[in-house]
């Protein structure tokens, strides 16, 4: 009777584990979905000769961030929007503006953050800007962005 009961809780457990792997995987299926094609777009336009690095930026209009490097060497970071529509992909040259280092360095001087989500470049109304996602000393949600060009405060959403 013991091994039955061993038996039943390790293969409950079991299930769980592999149900929870799978949904997680399947909630994550079309962000990968859409970062490949924003990749591939990319590269067929010619915008990008390599690709390093995408993920989905969702601001006013939801844009896949594409990183890499063009055809001349030069590091740049592509927006495709999510219809992939190339008369509405912009660019930007990471050295024409302040790194994501320098931008956590700006706003961790002139903000207590508990936690930071995360950090990521997205394009809105006034260009690119940093988006910088963090937990207060509080425990509310709070967004900043900082333009990358010049790391000014651009907007602050404070305390949901």
């Amino acid at each position: 009777m013991k091994n039955w009961i061993i038996f039943s809780v390790v293969f409950i457990l079991s299930l769980s584990l592999v149900i929870s792997v799978f949904v997680f995987w399947k909630a994550d299926a079309p962000f990968s979905d859409i970062e490949q094609k924003a990749e591939q777009f990319a590269m067929d336009t010619k915008a990008l000769a390599v690709v390093e690095d995408s993920y989905v930026y969702n601001g006013n209009k939801p844009y896949v961030t594409v990183f890499g490097v063009d055809e001349y060497g030069k590091e740049k970071a592509i927006f495709v929007p999510m219809s992939l529509d190339e008369n509405s992909m912009q660019e930007v040259f990471l050295a024409d503006g302040i790194t994501k280092d320098e931008a956590l360095k700006r706003f961790r001087n002139e903000t207590a953050a508990k936690e930071i989500l995360h950090t990521k470049l997205g394009f809105e109304q006034p260009g690119p800007v940093w988006e910088i996602t963090y937990i207060s000393e509080s425990g509310s949600l709070n967004y900043v962005y900082l333009i990358h060009e010049d790391g000014q405060w651009w907007k602050r959403i404070l305390n949901l």
